[in-house]
C-alpha cells in the first residue's frame, strides 16, 4: 500500500513541475494568440499525443488497441461520463487561467491557482466531508494570503489576479471530479478523452471571439506544444494515474507545488519579481499549503 502512495506521489511531484514550467509557456502563448486559440490547438495536441500511448500501453498489457479498452458497456460508460465531466469543468479553468495570466505575473497566477489545496475541502462540504479545525485554519490564512498577493495598497483588484482566483474554484472541482472516476476507468483513456472534449468545447470560440493569424500561430508554436505534449498529453495524465493511488487530500498539496515551481520558472526564464507585499502573501499561501496537510490530532 505505502509503495503505490509512494509511487502515485512521484506522479504527482512531476506533474506539478511540468506544470509549473507551463506558466511561462501560456503566459508568453498570451502574448501572440488568444485563450481559445491557445488552449484548443494544446488540448487536441494532447489528445492526439495520447492515442499512441494508449496503444503502447495496450501492447504492454498483451492485449488488441481498441478506443474503449474495454467491452464491458459499464466501464466504457463510465469512461465517457467522467471523460466529458472532466473535460467541461478543465475547458473551463484552463479558459481562466489562460485569460486572467494574461494580466498578472506568472508567479502570482501560480500561488493563486494553488489555493484549490484549500477550497477542495471546503467543497467537501457538499458532499458531507469533515472539514477539520486545521484545514478552516488554512482557509483563513491562504485568505490572509491572497489579500496581500490580490489587493494593492490602494485598495484596488488585479482583474487578472480574480479570474486566477475563480479558475482556482474550478480546477478544485477538476480534482474532485478526476477523484471520482479515476478508479473506475483506464487513465490514459480517460485523459485523452477529456482533453478531446476541451478541444471541441474551444474551437467555436475561436471563429467568435478570436481572429488567429499564422503569424501569430508561428509564434506561440513552442509554448501551445509544450502545453500540448507536456501539461497536457503527459502531466495530466500523470494525474489521473497519480490520483488513483492517492486521496484527495493529499493529491492537492502535492499538485500545489507547482506554485514554488511557477515562481522560480518565471523568475529564471521571465525575469519577473514580486514586490515584499506579494511575496508575503505568497509565503502565507504556501503556510496554508502546508497547514492543510497536516494531519488530524488523535484522539
Amino acid at each position: 500500500m505505502q509503495q503505490h502512495q509512494l509511487k502515485g506521489s512521484l506522479m504527482l511531484f512531476f506533474c506539478a513541475l511540468i506544470w509549473g514550467l507551463a506558466f511561462v509557456a501560456q503566459s508568453v502563448g498570451a502574448d501572440h494568440v488568444g485563450a481559445f486559440t491557445f488552449n484548443g490547438i494544446r488540448s487536441l495536441i494532447g489528445a492526439a499525443f495520447l492515442i499512441p500511448c494508449a496503444a503502447f500501453f495496450d501492447r504492454l498489457a498483451g492485449k488488441p488497441f481498441s478506443i474503449w479498452g474495454t467491452d464491458n458497456k459499464t466501464e466504457r460508460q463510465d469512461l465517457i461520463t467522467g471523460g466529458i465531466v472532466c473535460g467541461i469543468v478543465l475547458t473551463i479553468a484552463s479558459t481562466l487561467q489562460q485569460i486572467g495570466i494574461g494580466y498578472t505575473s506568472v508567479g502570482k497566477a501560480g500561488f493563486i491557482t494553488t489555493l484549490y489545496i484549500v477550497i477542495v475541502p471546503l467543497f467537501g462540504l457538499i458532499f458531507h466531508k469533515a472539514v477539520t479545525r486545521l484545514q478552516w485554519l488554512s482557509v483563513l490564512i491562504a485568505a490572509a494570503g491572497m489579500y496581500f498577493i490580490c489587493i494593492n495598497e490602494n485598495f484596488s483588484v488585479n482583474y487578472g489576479d480574480m479570474i486566477i482566483f475563480v479558475c482556482a474554484c474550478f480546477f478544485a472541482l477538476h480534482i474532485i471530479a478526476i477523484q471520482r472516476f479515476a478508479v473506475m476507468v483506464d487513465g490514459v483513456r480517460m485523459s485523452l478523452l477529456q482533453f478531446a472534449v476541451c478541444g471541441i468545447l474551444s474551437l467555436p470560440a475561436i471563429f467568435f471571439y478570436e481572429t488567429p493569424t499564422w503569424e501569430a500561430l508561428e509564434a506561440a508554436w513552442l509554448p501551445i506544444m509544450y502545453a500540448g505534449v507536456m501539461s497536457c498529453g503527459i502531466a495530466y495524465t500523470l494525474q489521473i494515474l497519480g490520483q488513483k493511488y492517492v486521496n484527495v487530500i493529499l493529491a492537492s498539496i502535492i499538485l500545489s507545488m507547482e506554485s514554488v515551481f511557477s515562481v522560480l520558472s518565471g523568475w529564471l526564464l521571465l525575469g519577473e519579481q514580486l514586490s515584499l507585499r506579494e511575496i508575503s502573501g505568497c509565503g502565507l499561501v504556501f503556510a496554508a499549503i502546508m497547514l492543510a496537510q497536516l494531519p488530524p490530532k488523535r484522539q
